[in-house]
């Protein structure tokens, strides 16, 4: 069997595993009353029991922007994934691309639940995530005593801070944009802006280069749009994992790129400090790249750490 296509521009040029090293079934689940979608890659041969990696899209992002390379190195390495969609996002139910942390955590939730119930997987459950979604992963391993290891990829930690960096004029324009959006979208009145654009545009990411680093991932036969509502932004900017991050028990890899323009690397090595069990890897990368020109390194260390995680 051959190699599939990559089906966007940052990945053309990845080594992806052989189709028959690993299996794909799709699994939908019930989240508070609408329907996830995802795929669970499982590995080739009669593996059983494997250990579960539940896995997320970043910022506004579809599970087909790159992530499938991920889960088939970790489904070739011998590890069960689970990756899906958030309500409003993708092939879940709604198509809004409102990001709301609490409601995407609560995804995650109910994704663990299902997977749970896969009679090939094992018992030990792997968080993963990148960028937004990991700080999902870190809150929900903070909350819970069932995750035995945790994997957070350029991870967006303090939203606060980053929305600082922006400068005064950013709070403004964003805070008058979601409170409109958010008392008028129940009416038809609601705005959305950009999910990621230049650094003269109102978007959820503005820093340099990003946009077209962003865009690369996209997948080219995806119906996403650049967009989210503005009342994205209130809740983005609200969001702060770094205050839970004590309470974490399992073993934690956090990934830093040195170059990433989004989250500053610095933040995240202080933040390992913080955790008990945690390993902290700064590579030369941006907040994108570890998707595209530098994969192979990132998942490198990944499976690295899985491996000694659940020795």
């Amino acid at each position: 069997m051959t190699r599939r296509d990559p089906v966007n521009r940052a990945q053309r040029r990845l080594d992806r595993p052989p189709r028959e090293r690993f299996a794909t079934r799709e699994l939908a689940f019930d989240a508070d009353g609408d329907t996830c979608r995802g795929t669970l890659y499982l590995p080739g041969g009669d593996d059983e029991d494997s250990p579960v990696v539940v896995m997320a899209p970043g910022l506004g992002a579809e599970r087909s922007f790159g992530y499938p390379a991920v889960a088939e190195r970790f489904a070739d390495a011998g590890y069960a994934a689970f990756l899906f969609d958030y309500r409003e996002f993708g092939a879940s139910d709604g198509d809004s691309q409102v990001v709301d942390p609490a409601g995407q955590r609560a995804d995650y939730a109910a994704a663990i639940d299902r997977v749970q119930r896969v009679d090939a997987i094992g018992r030990e459950l792997v968080l993963w995530g990148a960028s937004l979604s990991a700080a999902h992963v870190l809150t929900l391993a903070a909350e819970r005593r069932d995750v035995d290891a945790v994997i957070g990829a350029v991870p967006m930690l303090d939203g606060r801070a980053i929305a600082r960096r922006r400068g005064v004029k950013y709070l403004a324009r964003s805070g008058v944009a979601g409170v409109r959006d958010l008392l008028g979208h129940r009416v038809g009145r609601g705005r959305t802006v950009p999910i990621v654009g230049t650094t003269e545009e109102l978007a959820a990411i503005t820093e340099p280069g990003t946009k077209r680093k962003y865009l690369d991932l996209v997948d080219r036969e995806s119906t996403w749009r650049n967009e989210t509502p503005a009342r994205s932004l209130l809740r983005v900017a609200s969001y702060r994992p770094v205050e839970q991050l004590d309470e974490i028990r399992a073993p934690t890899l956090l990934l830093a790129g040195t170059h990433d323009a989004i989250v500053d690397s610095e933040a995240v090595v202080d933040a390992g400090e913080t955790l008990s069990r945690g390993t902290v890897v700064t590579m030369p990368a941006d907040h994108f790249s570890p998707f595209g020109e530098d994969f192979e390194p990132a998942v490198g260390h990944q499976l690295s750490f899985l491996r000694d995680a659940l020795d």
